[in-house]
């Protein structure tokens, strides 16, 4: 890595007037090099880490972070606050990223009342980690987009309800008559997290 890209990579400009959505696929023709060479992962083979502490990237990150707004996380850290702080922490933070030390903090729990009783709980990570996790998920994103199922319209970019009714809609012009409705009602508040985080774990009860 030459002197000049390595400065590039550790100097992040944040610039507070930035506003922007989460970026969407790549064009046409720039599929993932997995996708060239016939792999099933498009990570196979690839930095990406690198490519989430891109400066672009993470630009586009944090103008992401600022538009959601949301309250601070644990740490008391506002949205406000947080383009001050990658100026002056993140070539430690992007270390960290790269040699794979870097913790994220715990997450503030806050319940919110349902309009039918109850309350959902929920959990807010402090503005730095939503940044990360926004830098993670564009490039994840990007890579593994176009391996998705053509029927799949939750939380994808260029994808909405509306399309997923009008898919709906010619179903039903094509003489289809069923309809199957799902809802795994507490599911995150009941999975067990050790297998999905431990690959080797076979302790059921979590660990």
């Amino acid at each position: 890595m030459s002197d000049q890209r390595q400065k590039n990579q550790l100097v992040l400009a944040f610039l507070a007037g930035d506003r922007g959505e989460a970026p969407r696929t790549a064009e046409e023709g720039t599929e993932s090099l997995a996708a060239e060479r016939g792999t099933e992962s498009p990570a196979i083979g690839e930095q990406l880490m690198e490519e989430v502490c891109e400066r672009e990237n993470c630009k586009q990150a944090l103008a992401r972070v600022k538009a959601n707004k949301g309250s601070a996380g644990v740490d008391g850290m506002t949205v406000q606050q947080l383009p001050e702080h990658l100026k002056q922490h993140w070539p430690a933070i992007r270390e960290k990223l790269l040699s794979g030390t870097y913790e994220p903090q715990p997450v503030k729990r806050v319940e919110i009342p349902k309009p039918d009783g109850g309350v959902r709980k929920l959990g807010i990570p402090t503005v730095l980690d939503r940044f990360i996790q926004q830098a993670v998920m564009q490039v994840l994103q990007r890579k593994w987009d176009r391996t998705f199922s053509d029927h799949s319209y939750g939380f994808r970019p260029g994808r909405s309800a509306h399309q997923a009714v009008e898919a709906a809609q010619k179903y039903i012009a094509d003489g289809y008559r069923w309809v199957v409705d799902l809802d795994l009602e507490k599911f995150l508040d009941r999975v067990s997290y050790c297998p999905l985080v431990h690959e080797n774990c076979s302790n059921n009860s979590g660990c």
